[in-house]
């Protein structure tokens, strides 16, 4: 049983790691570039935001599991929220690195997560980690609405 717990600790820190790696920067707007070997822009942005924001909400959820410990139980929703963002925004930003067929899918369903992880961080007005989380999540929000947008693909 300690075995199974370890490996999918250790499948989640590779699948981190892998993503972060993929889409290693900060996000920024399309670039000229982005279009050469016929990649789509937008997808690229969007890849990147979702990638800074799985950071984001990783180590946010690690910092409420902190407040937890600390008596704080307030923050087991706001844990569970930049949990479950975390891993569809690495999932998101996996599908649109490559282009996935389902990317659309995939990041409407990022922009719902984002918009309740930046809602739930944002109930901490006096808590750094958990506003700029609440920000990056407004940002991906924002960039995965733009992508589905562009692509005019709509989910």
């Amino acid at each position: 049983m300690q075995q199974r717990k370890h490996l999918g600790w250790l499948a989640l820190v590779a699948a981190s790691l892998f993503v972060w790696s993929g889409t290693a920067g900060t996000a920024r707007e399309p670039a000229a570039g982005d279009e050469q070997h016929g990649r789509n822009p937008h997808m690229q942005h969007c890849a990147r935001s979702c990638a800074d924001c799985m950071r984001a909400c990783e180590s946010c959820a690690r910092h409420c599991a902190e407040l937890i410990a600390g008596g704080q139980k307030e923050h087991m929703h706001t844990l569970g929220t930049c949990a479950d963002c975390g891993d569809i925004c690495a999932t998101a930003a996996k599908l649109t690195a490559r282009e996935g067929p389902l990317a659309v899918t995939l990041c409407a369903a990022c922009a719902k997560a984002c918009a309740a992880c930046g809602a739930a961080c944002g109930k901490s007005p006096d808590d750094k980690q958990m506003q700029d989380c609440a920000k990056v999540c407004r940002e991906c929000e924002k960039v995965c609405r733009e992508m589905i947008g562009e692509t005019g693909q709509g989910a």
